[in-house]
């Protein structure tokens, strides 16, 4: 299974977050090191999670069209 670590950025959905991973990568011919983000709906089944949590993510079974992580 996946493992990806991310900051919440929204909590507006009921039992939803959205949790944004940022990477780092390389430029493959100039080198220089990059960021890129990328935004993941996430299952939050007690809405105990608020903006501004680091939190761990992991692949799971699609929960709805969107969601197929879950907050571990």
């Amino acid at each position: 299974m996946k493992h990806l670590k991310g900051i919440i950025v929204s909590d507006k959905m009921d039992k939803t977050v959205v949790v944004e991973v940022t990477k780092l990568k390389k430029h493959p011919k100039y080198e220089r090191r990059f960021r890129v983000s990328k935004r993941y709906k996430v299952h939050d089944s007690e809405n105990k999670h608020k903006v501004g949590d680091a939190v761990i993510i992991e692949e799971t079974r699609p929960m709805s069209r969107s969601k197929r992580w879950k907050i571990v």
